[in-house]
Order: C-alpha cells, then sequence, then structure tokens
C-alpha cells in the first residue's frame, strides 16, 4: 500500500537560506483528512496546505533567526509568497511561538504591510502589533468556508492565523481552494458563474450602533475610528462617511442612514483573477451565507444579504451546489498548540467549526496582511475592478 507522502508527492526539498547553518524547513505529510492533492487548475501534484517544519539540523533555533531567515529568504525571491501562490496555504508546525508578541514577529518576518479592515463586523481587539483574535463567535456557530472580507470592496491579500489553544475535540479550521472552486463551478453550474460574471453581486451589510450578535462589531468599531467624544451627530456622520469613501468605490458603494445604524451595500464582483496567473477564482462568502442560514448557527442573524447586482435572489439550488463542492474539496486543520496556518485569501478559503468544551479551549488568534496588488478584474465592467483602500 502506497504511503501519504508516496501517493500525495509532497516537494522533496528543503526551504532555507544558504547563508544561514541554523534555520531550514522541510515539507512533511499530514493525515489524509488534513491534506489533500488540489485539483485542476492547480499544477500536478500540487497539495493543500504545505505542511513545513524544522529540520533535525536546525537544532532548535530561537524566534529570532527564525524571523531573520524568513526576512532573508522573502528579501532573496519571496519564497514563500511564491509558495502560497501555488498551495494556497502554508501549515508551520514546531516552531518557538508562545503567545501574540511571538506570532506578530513572525508575521512580520514575511514583509507584508498590514492590513486596516475598514468596514469589520466582528470584533477583533488588538493584543500584539496587527494580531486580533480570530473570531469571538460562540463555539456552536459555524464558520464555513469563505475568503476574508468577500463582503467589502478592501480585503486583505494574506492572513495569518496562530492556535494558541487548541480543543480535544471539534474546532478545526477548513481549507480549500477557490481556483478549485472556480473551475468545478463552471463545468457543473456554468449557467451560474454566467450569472456572477455578467451581473457581480449586490452585497448588503448592516451596521448598528449597538452590537447585533455574540462577537460581532458595533457602527463605531466598524467606520468610527476619527470619532472622538463631543461629536456631534452629523460630524459622527460626516467622519463615518469619511471612511466609507476610501473604498475607492464611487457609485458602486452606496448607503442608508437608519434609526439603529445604517445600510451598505456595494457592487462587487464575485470572481476575481490571481495576480501573476490571471487564473479566475471564486473570491466570495456566498457558500458560507447560505449553509450558516441553513445551519442556524446559534440562532445567529447573518448582518449580510448577499444577492445578484441586478437585485435578483441567487437561486438556492446553486448555492446549495457551491457547498456541495466545497464539502468535497475541502480538508479540516486539526490544530495542534503553536500551529500557524498562513492563506493566501486571494485563492484560499477558511473558515472555524464547532468545538466540544469551554469556550475559552480554543483561542487562534489573526493577523491580517496586503500585498503588492489586489485580485485583478474578471471581465470588462466597472464594478469588476477592486482597488486597496487609500490611506
Amino acid at each position: 500500500m502506497a504511503t501519504a507522502t508516496e501517493s500525495l508527492n509532497i516537494e522533496k526539498l528543503q526551504v532555507s537560506d544558504p547563508d544561514s547553518s541554523i534555520v531550514s524547513f522541510e515539507p512533511f505529510e499530514l493525515p489524509s483528512s488534513n491534506q489533500r492533492v488540489l485539483g485542476p487548475p492547480h499544477p500536478k501534484d500540487t497539495v493543500i496546505p504545505l505542511a513545513l517544519r524544522l529540520t533535525e539540523e536546525s537544532r532548535k533555533p530561537s524566534l529570532e533567526s527564525i524571523v531573520e531567515t524568513i526576512k532573508s529568504l522573502q528579501q532573496r525571491d519571496g519564497t514563500f509568497t511564491k509558495k502560497l501562490a501555488r498551495h494556497g496555504t502554508l501549515l508551520f508546525r514546531g516552531l518557538p511561538i508562545h503567545n501574540a508578541e511571538d506570532f506578530s514577529k513572525f508575521a512580520h518576518a514575511f514583509g507584508y504591510k498590514p492590513h486596516e479592515i475598514i468596514g469589520i463586523v466582528v470584533d477583533r481587539p488588538l493584543l500584539a502589533p496587527n494580531v486580533a483574535p480570530a473570531n469571538e463567535a460562540p463555539k456552536e456557530v459555524l464558520i464555513y468556508n469563505h475568503n476574508e472580507s468577500p463582503q467589502v470592496p478592501h480585503a486583505p491579500e494574506y492572513i495569518f492565523f496562530y492556535g494558541h489553544h487548541v480543543p480535544s475535540k471539534g474546532g478545526e479550521s477548513p481549507i480549500s481552494s477557490s481556483l478549485e472552486l472556480f473551475h468545478r463551478a463552471q463545468q457543473e453550474i456554468p449557467e451560474f458563474i454566467d450569472e456572477l460574471a455578467e451581473k457581480g453581486i449586490l452585497s448588503r451589510v448592516t451596521y448598528k450602533y449597538d452590537k447585533q450578535y455574540e462577537g460581532g462589531s458595533t457602527l463605531k468599531q466598524a467606520f468610527g475610528k476619527d470619532i472622538v467624544d463631543g461629536d456631534s451627530e452629523e460630524t459622527k456622520r460626516s467622519k463615518i462617511e469619511a471612511q466609507i469613501a476610501r473604498y475607492g468605490r464611487g457609485k458602486y458603494t452606496t448607503w442608508e442612514w437608519t434609526d439603529d445604524g445604517l445600510v451598505l451595500t456595494h457592487q462587487l464582483p464575485a470572481i476575481r483573477t490571481q495576480p501573476d496567473t490571471n487564473l479566475p477564482t471564486l473570491f466570495t462568502g456566498l457558500a458560507s451565507y447560505w449553509r450558516m442560514n441553513q445551519a442556524n448557527s446559534g440562532g445567529r442573524r447573518n448582518v449580510t444579504q448577499q444577492i445578484y447586482g441586478d437585485g435578483s435572489v441567487i437561486p438556492d439550488k446553486y448555492l446549495d451546489h457551491l457547498a456541495k463542492i466545497t464539502d468535497e474539496i475541502r480538508v479540516l486543520h486539526k490544530w495542534q498548540t503553536g500551529d500557524v496556518l498562513v492563506y493566501d485569501n486571494v485563492i484560499a478559503q477558511h473558515g472555524r467549526e464547532p468545538w466540544e468544551g469551554e469556550q475559552s479551549d480554543r483561542v487562534v488568534l489573526a493577523s491580517l496582511f496586503d500585498g503588492k496588488s489586489v485580485p485583478g478584474a474578471y471581465g470588462f465592467a466597472d464594478w469588476a475592478k477592486v482597488v486597496q483602500a487609500s490611506d
């Protein structure tokens, strides 16, 4: 019987810095529930995630040595950025990362620009430079596969997750390819892809003065960073609208003030393209919104509604099929304490499974970053183009 390594054909090479005699990484195999070979359009024998660990020759290097090695490799040829563009997700295991500060140093070593979340819908208190809880929703809540921030125009390119505490049962992080999802959907439900390409989606996000669910954000957390005590209501609204304008979407972003907050509507592309390859990727949370509503996750109300760009409702049969494909192509990462997962958010989706035990049994921290470029447009419509938010 073939071993997992033989069947996965994991790339046999070391990721190391020739100038360093201390630190080098090597790929290793994971159980089939945690790792799989990606289908088209990925290159043959590409696995997700690519799992990396320190070689025996590394002899337990310090975090500082690891950070310097990563910086050197990234500055030399973007080693890890290239691997992310191919595999979608990297797993680092066995590193001396023990807290939020360690995690922050590791994540910043990759050289990306910290991402500012404009219009955040979850509460993420800062724990270290550019580090916050991944999601503090109750443990019963299913967070299905999605790209980060698909409901707003300005999304991060790279997402780092660190497993600080891990539950004994449940709480896995799903991993799947947005490139493979598009490829399968184009083959199996081509009429749906045609509709998305022609119309895009309208994403309506409700923000209220008070948080709408446990772990959710308030309107002030989402857009009110410039609001100070003593501001009039007119001034507060003006400052919030100035933050919305930073999206750079012009007429494709509109809003309506309500008695308890505002409703923000974006016309967005659900299909985008990977930089350099121009391969189409389903950059979306459509299956996630649908699956979470079906599960009625802890009675949690979804603050985001997404429909076709012409205002018509997306048929359930397409959303159900999208979730079906996702179930077939995803793996569930079983956390070990200290694991770090890194996602290329343009081409890989993540999520969170419910878990048993106490809420505090699972503590996963997140750090979000921008890349050098944003996903490209699929088609020629003006609304299909996204830009990085203005400073």
